[in-house]
């Protein structure tokens, strides 16, 4: 199973605090002063946006096949392993970590929900192991136990709603922001799953402003195609700068694919690969 993942435990939590902490901000467009039509998603952003229940699907569909070698998204609620890349367990539809705080936080919604659940009891080792690799308190039953919990569709509601609220969300509010349609607020996306929203240099808001030195997106009235592939190359710097993330394949032929094709608003069929496996969605 291939799976890639963001940034350090203090940057993780930094992006619950702060990126969904200033989302009213982002989409109202304060943080970049543009006009309210555009902050608000209106006119073709509108039409087009990633939150349209068909493009998100799509969404789900395109990050799965780079981090988990399948369009079966929802096969994934019960996946969970250490892949030996420092952070723990990676586990859940997006790849929460036990190391960098997502897995927790994801955990104790959980709990706040369904009292009593199968693993509420492992919050207080969940709590000292965040920030490292360490499984101490976790084995060997977490991963048996997580399996049983991802049967409740109750649990996969929470995997659900703290995807959106921590990663899909505030990428698709600051693409509306920028002005950009269905594949540039994909791009966003993307960008916030593999490498989060912290203040290290390759994090989201980073890479973002590595973009915005050499060009503009559309709300700034730049071109929507020569700002996303700044963005992409911003993105490939980040990606190289860490050995787990260093295969640019999920950029390379896919999201450039999309857009050398022209295809910013993501319509099908798609077709694209990742890691030399060719996916399609008619």
């Amino acid at each position: 199973m291939v799976h890639e993942h963001r940034d350090s435990a203090a940057s993780a939590r930094l992006s619950r605090r702060t990126l969904v902490a200033a989302l009213g901000a982002v989409a109202a467009g304060a943080a970049l002063g543009v006009p309210r039509a555009v902050a608000a998603g209106a006119g073709t952003a509108a039409a087009t946006g990633l939150d349209d229940p068909a493009k998100k699907e799509i969404a789900m569909k395109l990050v799965s096949s780079a981090e988990n070698s399948s369009l079966d998204w929802k096969a994934q609620y019960k996946y969970i392993e250490d892949i030996g890349d420092g952070r723990g367990y990676t586990a859940g539809i997006i790849g929460f970590c036990s190391g960098t705080g997502d897995m927790l936080d994801l955990v104790q919604l959980y709990a706040d929900r369904k009292s009593g659940n199968v693993l509420a009891t492992y919050l207080p080792a969940l709590r000292k192991v965040n920030g490292s690799d360490s499984h101490s308190g976790l084995d060997p039953d977490f991963p048996k136990d997580w399996r049983k919990a991802a049967q409740d569709t109750a649990f996969q509601t929470c995997q659900d709603d703290e995807r959106d609220r921590v990663y899909f969300d505030p990428a698709v509010a600051q693409g509306k922001t920028d002005g950009l349609r269905a594949l540039g607020q994909f791009c966003y996306y993307d960008a916030i799953v593999m490498h989060g929203d912290g203040d290290d240099s390759t994090s989201f808001r980073n890479i973002r402003k590595r973009a915005l030195r050499t060009a503009e997106p559309p709300a700034q009235g730049g071109d929507e195609t020569a700002y996303l592939n700044a963005f992409l190359d911003a993105r490939v710097w980040a990606m190289k700068q860490e050995e787990a993330h260093s295969d640019t394949t999920r950029v390379d032929t896919e999201q450039r694919v999309f857009l050398r094709k022209g295809n910013l608003d993501l319509k099908t069929p798609l077709d694209w690969k990742v890691y030399g496996d060719s996916y399609h969605i008619g």
